[in-house]
């Protein structure tokens, strides 16, 4: 039974993705805790309604990142997790902290990597003319968003579509491809070789799209 720690900033919409199917299709993993840099973050209602162990690590409390990171990988590590998932959580994270947990932190990011890391994807890819966008699940590196990739769901860049109604369509996808990936790890089915992610009986298209 491998522990799962998320990690959210806000509502937490993929980590309630990923909470419901842990539950609804049995996973050999329990969601250990839900941890917040934000007191205020609404997923943490759901992590409670839900009896999962829920923590707040505020980076306002602390004078630098090295200080929260410190603080924050205290409190997860109070779980004793197997996994990391980071899911809306608002944070770049320290190099020793990230080294912490090499090979055991996932983050799901609205684009198709290597394609717009950071912030403003949406609206990256309409000004950039893309006709597809998506989003991608990735092992967590010290270089942000350029971690081994493990998974991608697409969707067309529609003519009339505004930054919202692409961000909409997007999070759709990304609400069945973040448990897809997650389960990936809780079944011991992921190993990363020279920087790349290989599945263990993985259907032809299961290495880089769902």
């Amino acid at each position: 039974m491998k522990n799962i720690v998320i990690l959210i900033s806000g509502r937490g919409s993929n980590m309630e993705a990923v909470v419901r199917a842990a539950e609804n299709e049995g996973w050999p993993a329990r969601i250990a805790a839900v941890i917040s840099n934000k007191p205020e973050a609404k997923g943490l209602e759901f992590a409670k309604a839900r009896g999962i162990p829920t923590a707040v690590v505020a980076n306002k409390d602390f004078s630098s990142r090295a200080e929260f990171d410190a603080a924050l990988q205290e409190s997860i590590d109070r779980f004793a997790p197997d996994l990391v998932v980071l899911a809306g959580f608002m944070r770049i994270l320290t190099a020793p902290f990230v080294a912490h947990y090499e090979g055991r932190m996932l983050n799901i990011h609205p684009s198709l990597l290597p394609l717009f890391p950071g912030l403003g994807t949406h609206q990256q890819a309409l000004d950039a003319g893309e006709t597809e966008h998506g989003a991608t699940v990735h092992f967590v590196t010290a270089e942000l968003d350029h971690g081994p990739v493990v998974a991608q769901a697409r969707v067309p860049v529609l003519p009339d579509d505004t930054e919202d109604t692409l961000s909409a369509r997007v999070l759709v996808e990304e609400h069945k491809l973040y448990p897809h990936a997650v389960r990936l790890f809780v079944e011991d089915r992921l190993s990363i070789t020279d920087g790349e992610v290989r599945i263990t009986n993985a259907a032809p298209a299961e290495t880089t799209s769902i």
